[in-house]
């Protein structure tokens, strides 16, 4: 999931065969289709929002509060599209955020500084913190990868990067550059408004007052999990307290074993079923699942 929302939802292409940008064979086909994904995607809006530029072009154009859901959603389904859809699908939710991104700018309330939410160093934050959720998340909850097949997934992400208008070669390549990024990038972040507001959100997402009960019992354990999961000097500019990392990744492997006794034919059902429509284009032997990693 990602700070920045994804546009209207792509219709899905009729073609058969193709594999799309990334194909049964990639890392990020097996391991998009993991349920824990929606934990690691509300982990990343934790941690993206820390970036006060980044958060703030998302605050000066759109009401959060109000459309949470739908860039939850919408953020979801681009994911979704450019790991299973068709390459033409892929491309054209690609060059649609592009657009959208260049014709929105954000106000630095303090300098007066225009800029572009399209900005090189915006997006790539956005990225980095997103992909390093799905991973952190994945591995700690019990998606088994060896370093290399991690370091093979944030290659393959350079492609979903050159999609939001990234360039692949300024993008980490392996978990060595993610890191040293986000040594790089970590005295521009703090805990302002806008992580405030993307926190309380978080904690207390607006909800019909006859699902309150159930907001209070599953949603915030997920939204707890999910801050849990972040690097602790994340937990330190929130000035929230989290339980110790290997409590924290007893937890995300508890959970990562309930949600993955759902079978994942049920769970695939959800709309917009990208990944059963990718095994109708290619063949029940696409069929995303951790195991095929191991061959």
């Amino acid at each position: 999931m990602n700070l920045y929302g994804h546009g209207e939802s792509p219709r899905p292409a009729a073609h058969s065969g193709d594999p799309g940008l990334f194909g049964p064979s990639s890392v990020t086909w097996q391991m998009h289709g993991d349920p824990m994904m929606w934990v690691a995607g509300v982990r990343a809006l934790y941690f993206q929002a820390l970036h006060p530029r980044a958060v703030r072009g998302v605050m000066q154009n759109s009401d959060f509060r109000q459309d949470a859901w739908g860039r939850l959603l919408r953020t979801a389904n681009f994911v979704g599209t450019i790991s299973y859809g068709t390459t033409e699908a892929a491309e054209k939710a690609g060059a649609r955020v592009r657009k959208i991104h260049r014709m929105l700018g954000a106000t630095d309330p303090d300098t007066g500084e225009r800029y572009g939410v399209d900005e090189p160093a915006l997006l790539l934050w956005v990225h980095c913190a997103e992909i390093d959720s799905y991973l952190q998340v994945a591995r700690r909850s019990g998606f088994r990868l060896t370093d290399a097949q991690a370091d093979r997934y944030i290659a393959e992400q350079r492609v979903s990067a050159r999609l939001v208008g990234l360039d692949p070669d300024a993008v980490p390549a392996n978990g060595r550059e993610m890191a040293e990024y986000f040594e790089k990038v970590r005295p521009e972040l703090a805990c302002g408004p806008g992580a405030r507001a993307v926190d309380d959100f978080l904690l207390r997402p607006p909800t019909h007052p006859l699902l309150v009960p159930a907001r209070e019992v599953l949603w915030r354990r997920v939204a707890h999990l999910a801050y849990a999961a972040l690097p602790p000097y994340a937990h330190e500019l929130y000035g929230r307290p989290a339980p110790k990392p290997a409590t924290v990744t007893r937890q995300l492997r508890a959970t990562g074993t309930l949600l993955r006794c759902v079978p994942a034919r049920l769970r695939w059902q959800l709309p917009p079923k990208h990944i059963l429509r990718a095994m109708a284009r290619l063949g029940p032997g696409s069929r995303p699942a951790p195991y095929k990693l191991g061959r």
